[in-house]
Order: C-alpha cells, then structure tokens, then sequence
C-alpha cells in the first residue's frame, strides 16, 4: 500500500464531501448537510489514521475512535463536539434512529464549528 496516496485518496475526498455539505446547508437540505460534515471529518480523520499507522483505517465511523487510532491530542471543546457530532451520521444512514429537529441556525453553527476543526485536522496533516 502506498500510504501517501491514500492519505490524498482520503484527504481530496473529505474536502469534496465539506464542500457538498456547505451546498447542502446553502439550499435547505440541513440533515443531509450534517451528514456530508460528519463524513468529511470522517475522512480527514482517516488520512491521519493511515498517515499514523500506514496503513488502511479502520471501517468505523466514530471519529472518536479515529482520533484516538491517529494518536491526536483534542481538547476538550472540540473532544465533546466531536463526540455530539457524531449523532448526525446516524440519522444519515439510519432512519430510525432519533431525528433531531433542525433549523437553518442550527445547522450553520453546527456546520461552523465542524469546519474550524476539518480545517484545523486539514493543516495537520
């Protein structure tokens, strides 16, 4: 395996995925909005894993146990977030798991706080 292309394979991909959330957000579509931010975290996080260990990520979604696989050291507002975060890949995939109501404010400040820490994991890496 070559772990440098996986980890642009992964990070191009997770960048494309924020930017189908950020279109998303712009045209009312806030669960599916909140599911495409989960995902490029996801992603952004699994560039770190292989970059970390070389070799492929695990196929889990938590990304609290991506983040404790890459060894990243979070505190704790953006550990907590993360953790909270993670409820919105279930309503993406899972359509009978709790749906949380959402609104245009919401789901912005939610998508804002996601982006900090996509673009803070991006420069890492």
């Amino acid at each position: 395996m070559d772990a440098d292309k996986q980890v642009e394979y992964w990070k191009g991909s997770a960048e494309e995925d924020f930017a189908a959330a950020e279109s998303l957000l712009d045209s009312g579509h806030w669960r599916h909005c909140l599911f495409f931010a989960h995902l490029a975290i996801e992603k952004m996080l699994k560039a770190h894993v292989t970059r970390t260990t070389q070799d492929v990520p695990p196929r889990t979604h938590s990304l609290i146990r991506l983040i404790e696989i890459a060894g990243i050291e979070l505190d704790v507002g953006r550990e907590d977030f993360l953790r909270e975060f993670g409820m919105y890949q279930l309503e993406g995939r899972y359509p009978d798991s709790e749906q949380l109501p959402l609104d245009p404010a919401l789901t912005a400040r939610e998508v804002a706080k996601a982006k900090e820490i996509f673009e803070w994991l991006s420069k890492q890496l």
